[in-house]
């Protein structure tokens, strides 16, 4: 049986990822696009299960804008836009590619049936190597090809990544089996043909986590104590700009990675700098019939 917490929070998610793509257009800032989610998803009831990725062209991840972030949405942008509630930390995930370029909507149709194909293979007892290869098999069939070293995740209370992947490719080294009452996040990412296929971090991060609940940085415990109340999920430094001022915020973020105390997630990019799509939706595995929990956009 579904916990009614995961039907709640894959309501709110699949209504703000509607709402927020809605909105997606050239010159519109991307901060913007990330409060606009973070905040509805608020609104509606829920928490943001980290903060709200919007990621352009060869960006295939990981950015939320910083404070104060002064980037747009460009002409022809391919537009990822990635995000996550959770009730009482029950966490649902999905996300979905605005190609305001339209030599790039095949290339997200393709994602959508990727995605598809590997809803419909997920089942208790399937290795999840077997989904990735239908998720390859699907995008490969269409001349493009998936992102090898990005993966789909299974999902847990108060946790993002619960220790097994849901890969995109066939010959990924996940020997994980698929139980019933697992909940998953299936997010096929997909490129060109002539792409390498493989994301390499960039230079920035904005996106955080605690790893360790205290500091030994006497200047940022009161900052530490309101990072805990995430609860260790992911975070932006724009959600604590408020009570402790942006540049005290920007110094303490920075000390506390460098000690240790929280790690910071990079901003993943395409190796060949080539378009990258992303369809995202999360999965209630059951006995006998799964249960979409975030249903793909119409």
């Amino acid at each position: 049986m579904v916990p009614e917490e995961y039907r709640k929070s894959g309501r709110i998610a699949a209504k703000c990822l509607r709402e927020v793509c809605r909105i997606v257009e050239p010159g519109k800032k991307i901060l913007e696009l990330c409060e606009f989610a973070e905040e509805l998803i608020r609104k509606e009831g829920g928490l943001p299960a980290f903060p709200c990725n919007i990621s352009v062209n060869e960006v295939a991840a990981h950015y939320s804008s910083p404070p104060g972030d002064e980037s747009v949405i460009p002409d022809k942008g391919v537009v990822k836009v990635d995000l996550g509630v959770h009730v009482d930390g029950y966490i649902t995930d999905t996300a979905f590619t605005v190609a305001l370029d339209p030599k790039y909507e095949e290339m997200v149709q393709v994602a959508e049936e990727a995605l598809e194909e590997g809803m419909v293979a997920i089942a208790p007892g399937v290795r999840l190597s077997e989904v990735g290869k239908v998720i390859e098999r699907t995008i490969k069939r269409a001349g493009y090809k998936p992102i090898e070293n990005l993966t789909g995740h299974l999902l847990s209370r108060y946790v993002l990544h619960a220790g097994k992947s849901v890969p995109n490719v066939g010959k990924a080294k996940e020997k994980g089996v698929v139980r019933a009452g697992e909940v998953y996040a299936i997010e096929p990412f997909i490129t060109l043909p002539s792409a390498k296929g493989w994301v390499i971090e960039g230079g920035q991060a904005f996106i955080y986590r605690a790893i360790k609940p205290k500091t030994k940085e006497k200047k940022y415990k009161k900052l530490m104590e309101a990072i805990r109340k995430f609860k260790g999920l992911p975070f932006s430094g724009r959600w604590l700009v408020k009570p402790f001022g942006e540049d005290f915020v920007k110094s303490g973020l920075n000390a506390l990675v460098k000690e240790g105390s929280l790690m910071a997630y990079p901003v993943l990019i395409e190796k060949s700098k080539k378009v990258v799509a992303q369809v995202e939706a999360t999965i209630y595995v059951g006995e006998n019939s799964n249960v979409i929990l975030t249903p793909l956009l119409a």
